[in-house]
């Protein structure tokens, strides 16, 4: 980087501390959580049709991909915490950058938390009658916990990260391995594999990649703990390509054992198709086992979320755009442990206003398409503004792949729009609320 261009923000006290690992794991460790278990459900809802189940997740693993080209590309020019805040005030203007932070912290990553924290309460359920009332108290208490971990250290947090996301994966293949040696599914629930698909609306299918992009969010962690990973500029490309690469062949390999164990018909409208898998295959312990797996599925993914989320609120602080102390770094733990304050404080507020997972996902999943279009376009943008900016990575396929990212995202936000026009418009309301605030913020600067 140029001395214009400093690798960190000169106000920023985080240490580097994440190595290539770290970071990769930390990525897988925020994709793979619930998603996987308690969204296929849905998707058989409003695609009927094997072939297109599996090609949804296939869709959903490309599309993220090519997000990370420009993200990749984006991470090492900038190495700083806070991703997206930063390319967008980089590309365009200050209030850019801080609306998509506002949009990214507030929607995506509080969004995220909330999510996560509900269905773990749910899948407790299947072990203790919690009631609904019950349910929300576990949500609430397992997000302040997971907060209060993070407080603690990056470097405890990602040691606890890495052994959780390995043993994580290494289940989830077994599973793949011996559910199919049991002889209890049929390979007859592939056929017909696409037939009649013809009938299901395009629209259909971009309403069931907004699960599937749910199960995919994450796979740009990296970006916003850059300031805490070594050689940013050839582990953050390399990490978010590991990560996905990774977690779209885990992901398909789990739906195929779906589908061998249940037809899309009997899949429609479970709760949780993993345990319903594992039960048919493995029986009634099968189903215990895999029930207390996405309990601790989700919890290593939460934990992620959390370490990563408050990253974002700290890099508009230290910029003087966010609330006074969030810039604070604790002098023994080097966190944001403000951040991860206001963090945990937003998530128990959306627990309690927007309880029900779908609505949680819709709402999430909305925010995360515009964000990432909005990333995508700066990358056009600081290629033109900035063509001397050092770029220790250049996305692959410029500018077509982009373009097609971003065509293929906007097919997917007017999709949710019609379908879950609540949760989106509560989306777009909440980064329109920022616009008050950053007047607010640059009035304090004057």
């Amino acid at each position: 980087m140029s001395a214009s261009e400093p690798d960190r923000h000169p106000r920023d006290r985080l240490r580097r501390e994440l190595s290539l690992t770290d970071s990769t794991l930390i990525c897988v460790a925020s994709v793979i959580g619930s998603g996987i278990f308690l969204t296929p459900g849905a998707i058989a809802d409003k695609l009927p049709h094997p072939g297109l189940v599996l090609g949804v997740w296939i869709a959903g693993g490309l599309l993220s991909l090519a997000g990370a080209l420009a993200n990749a590309e984006l991470g090492a020019m900038y190495p700083h915490a806070g991703g997206d805040y930063v390319y967008l005030r980089e590309a365009y203007h200050p209030i850019a950058g801080f609306l998509v932070g506002w949009l990214t912290f507030f929607v995506i990553y509080v969004g995220t938390i909330a999510t996560l924290a509900a269905g773990f309460a749910a899948a407790l359920g299947h072990f203790l009658p919690l009631g609904s009332g019950g349910e929300l108290a576990v949500a609430l208490a397992v997000t302040v916990a997971s907060s209060v971990v993070n407080y603690l250290g990056v470097r405890a947090g990602a040691r606890f990260n890495n052994l959780t996301t390995g043993l994580k994966v290494v289940a989830l293949l077994a599973f793949v391995f011996f559910g199919p040696l049991t002889g209890h599914g049929t390979i007859a629930n592939f056929s017909p594999l696409v037939e009649g698909a013809k009938a299901v609306p395009i629209s259909h299918f971009g309403r069931a990649l907004s699960p599937v992009l749910f199960s995919y969010l994450g796979w740009n962690s990296a970006v916003y703990v850059a300031s805490e990973i070594h050689d940013p500029a050839r582990n953050i490309p390399r990490s978010l390509f590991l990560a996905l690469v990774l977690c779209t062949v885990v992901y398909l390999l789990v739906n195929l054992v779906y589908l061998y164990a249940l037809p899309v018909d009997a899949q429609r409208g479970v709760a949780n198709v993993g345990e319903a898998a594992a039960r048919h295959l493995f029986g009634t312990l099968g189903g215990t086992l895999v029930a207390l797996f996405v309990l601790g599925s989700i919890l290593g993914t939460l934990n992620a979320t959390i370490l990563v989320g408050p990253r974002i609120a700290y890099a508009m602080a230290i910029d003087g755009r966010f609330f006074g102390g969030v810039e604070r770094v604790h002098d023994a733990h080097a966190t944001p442990y403000v951040a991860i304050a206001v963090q945990a404080v937003a998530a128990v507020a959306v627990l309690l206003v927007l309880r029900s997972f779908p609505n949680v996902l819709d709402f999430t999943t909305f925010a995360i398409v515009v964000a990432t279009m909005a990333d995508t376009l700066a990358l056009y943008t600081l290629r033109r503004r900035k063509p001397g900016l050092s770029r220790p990575y250049r996305a692959w396929g410029y500018p077509w792949v982009p373009a097609l990212y971003l065509v293929a995202n906007a097919a997917i936000a007017l999709a949710m729009i019609e379908g879950s026009t609540r949760e989106c418009v509560t989306a777009l309301t909440v980064a329109a609320t920022g616009v008050p605030f950053y007047a607010f913020f640059a009035w304090l600067e004057t």
